[in-house]
C-alpha cells in the first residue's frame, strides 16, 4: 500500500510522467510528419527554359521530369495525346489494389482471357493467384493476366475500366482515357505529362514499386503440379545502372514502343523519364538512358 504521507509525490511523479510521455509523442508525430513530407513525391509540373541540348532523340513525344520538385527538365509534344499500350497497366494495378482485393484468391485463365491477347506464356485454364498475376501483368506486360484480374476484381473488363477512368479522373489526368485494362487498344490515350504522373502515383504504391523495379519474379501454376515460370522485366532499365524504383513498358502498331520510369542514380537522385512513339524495340532504351544521361550531367539536382 501506498503511504499517505508519500502519496502527493507519487501523484506528482505521475503527472510528470504523463506530460512527459505526451510531448515524446507529440514531437515523434511531427518528426515523421516532417519525415513523410520530405519524400513526398511531386504531381504539379513545373515547365522552364530548356532546349534539347542535341539530344537528337527518335520518337513521337517525350518527357524528363525532376521528381522532388517537379521541375520539367525537357520535353517534346508532352501534351500531346498518344495510345500508350500497356503503360495502362500502370492504373489498373491502382485500381486493383485501391479495391483491397484478396491476391492470395485463385484465378483461372480463360478463353475470354485468351481472345486475341499477344504473346502469352499463361494458357487457357492454368490456375494463379491475383498476386502472381498481377506480377504477370506489370513485369511481363501479360495481357491475360490483367484481363483475369479486372474479372476477379470487379466482375467484368467493362466495369473495371469504369473505376480506371475514375481513376484517372481522381488523378487530375484530364488527358487519359480508357476503354479496357489491358493497352491493347488504341483507344487507351494520355499524353507524356500525364503519364509522367501516372508514374509518380504508382510508386506510392509499394506492390506496384516492388514488382516493376525487380528483374524477375517466378510464379505458380497451381493447377499444374505447382509448375513454376520464371517472369522477367520487359523493362530494360532495370539491367542500366541505375536504380529503376517503377516503370512500364508498352506496345502496339498504333502506340510503336513505349517506356515511362522512376530511376535513382548512386547519388540518390531521382528522375521521371516518358517515351512514347519510338520506332523501335531496343531504341525506346537508348532513347530513354540518352535522356536520364544527359538529365543527370547536365542538371544540378
Amino acid at each position: 500500500m501506498i503511504n499517505r504521507k508519500s502519496l502527493p509525490k507519487v501523484l506528482l511523479m505521475l503527472a510528470g510522467f504523463v506530460f512527459f510521455f505526451a510531448n515524446t509523442v507529440h514531437i515523434l508525430e511531427s518528426d515523421n510528419s516532417d519525415l513523410q513530407a520530405s519524400v513526398e513525391p511531386n504531381y504539379e509540373f513545373v515547365y522552364g527554359d530548356f532546349t534539347e541540348a542535341g539530344l537528337g532523340l527518335n520518337l513521337k513525344s517525350a518527357i524528363l521530369v525532376n521528381y522532388e520538385n517537379g521541375q520539367v527538365l525537357y520535353a517534346r509534344n508532352a501534351d500531346i495525346e498518344r495510345p500508350i499500350a500497356s503503360l495502362t497497366k500502370l492504373v489498373a494495378a491502382m485500381v486493383l489494389l485501391d479495391k483491397g482485393t484478396d491476391l492470395t484468391r485463385l484465378e483461372s485463365i480463360t478463353k475470354a482471357d485468351a481472345y486475341r491477347s499477344s504473346r502469352s506464356r499463361l494458357r487457357i485454364g492454368y490456375e494463379l493467384t491475383l498476386e502472381d498475376l498481377l506480377v504477370a501483368a506489370l513485369m511481363n506486360s501479360d495481357n491475360r493476366a490483367m484481363r483475369a484480374l479486372a474479372r476477379a476484381s470487379s466482375g467484368s473488363s467493362d466495369a473495371f475500366t469504369a473505376e480506371m477512368n475514375h481513376k484517372a479522373r481522381s488523378l487530375g489526368l484530364t488527358q487519359t482515357v480508357f476503354c479496357e485494362p489491358t493497352g491493347l487498344d488504341n483507344r487507351n490515350v494520355s499524353t507524356a505529362h500525364e503519364v509522367a504522373k501516372i508514374v509518380h502515383h504508382a510508386y506510392s504504391y509499394p506492390k506496384i514499386a516492388q514488382i516493376t523495379s525487380e528483374r524477375s519474379r517466378k510464379v505458380t501454376i497451381v493447377n499444374r503440379k505447382s509448375r513454376v515460370l520464371q517472369m522477367a522485366n520487359t523493362n530494360l532499365l532495370v539491367l542500366s545502372p541505375y536504380n529503376v524504383l517503377t516503370g512500364k513498358t508498352g506496345y502496339i502498331g498504333a502506340a510503336d514502343y513505349c517506356v515511362a520510369a522512376l530511376v535513382q542514380n548512386s547519388a540518390g537522385a531521382k528522375l521521371t523519364a516518358v517515351v512514347l512513339g519510338a520506332p523501335g524495340d531496343k531504341l525506346r532504351f537508348r532513347e530513354i538512358r540518352k535522356m536520364l544521361d544527359w538529365g543527370y550531367k547536365h542538371i544540378y539536382i
